[in-house]
């Protein structure tokens, strides 16, 4: 059987801007079916205004957003629901809804999105809730007594709970101490490759980013300044890339800084 080399997810010359600041600068970057891209760089770069683009809560003054071969972009609000029910999500600080039990929250996708029966949608909420080793008896808990630990797997249940095509990541680890970053990660990538989904994440945390991509992606000024596999990442050739992956202070992005 011939691979399918048509992109899950196409981003062309996306442009996106705010008043007078220039956010997005003509993005381009195409992210494989069922491989993990993740993209780098600093805070203030782009990376959640590109994803909030993708998913269609901001809108681009131009280019295009390609999902399965549809521009999103142009698409009318029944459209795109019917294009996000192959998307999960995990926000950045898991953005549980305090009025609902653990398992509730799991299953909201089940009940709001698909209509599912209560009873059935919390079965696979606990189902999904042991997949990202936690017991039942957190699932009758409230979203306020748990650690931050806990609420991110609570996210990560949540946002696999569908099966999705696609899973986007919103800086999965932020918060969280280096071990429960590292079993975050290594969640991600046992339940990624357990669905076989597409997978974008945005972070600039270079040990999750090692850890969980195929691909890295960095942006920089609005633009895709370098792209490759992870493996490459360290003989980028590129000095912001290099600067970035090491934390070092000095370099050229330091110097925009200093201009600035």
């Amino acid at each position: 059987m011939m691979a399918n080399n048509t992109p899950k997810i196409a981003i062309k010359d996306l442009h996106k801007r705010f008043g007078d600041k220039i956010v997005l600068d003509g993005v381009n970057l195409d992210v494989p079916e069922g491989q993990s891209v993740v993209i780098i760089g600093g805070s203030g770069t782009g990376k959640s205004v590109l994803l909030k683009n993708i998913l269609g809560l901001l809108s681009p003054e131009k280019g295009s957003i390609q999902i399965d071969n549809q521009n999103v972009v142009a698409i009318n609000l029944s459209e795109r629901e019917r294009v996000l029910q192959k998307v999960g999500m995990l926000f950045q600080n898991a953005a549980l809804f305090d009025s609902l039990t653990v398992w509730e929250n799991v299953a909201f996708g089940l009940i709001e999105g698909r209509g599912m029966k209560r009873k059935e949608a919390r079965e696979i909420a606990i189902a999904k809730l042991a997949d990202v080793g936690l017991g039942a008896d957190i699932g009758i808990r409230s979203p306020a007594e748990l650690s931050g630990g806990m609420r991110k797997r609570v996210g990560l249940a949540r946002a696999i709970a569908t099966d999705p095509e696609i899973i986007f990541f919103d800086e999965p680890t932020t918060g969280l101490d280096p071990i429960m970053g590292d079993v975050i990660n290594d969640l991600i990538v046992d339940r990624v490759k357990h669905l076989g989904a597409t997978t974008l994440t945005i972070t600039h945390d270079m040990a999750s980013a090692r850890r969980i991509a195929d691909k890295i992606a960095m942006i920089y000024k609005g633009k895709i300044i370098w792209a490759g596999p992870v493996s490459e990442i360290d003989a980028s050739g590129n000095d912001f890339v290099d600067q970035f992956i090491h934390g070092r202070a000095d370099g050229p992005i330091q110097m925009d800084v200093r201009a600035g």
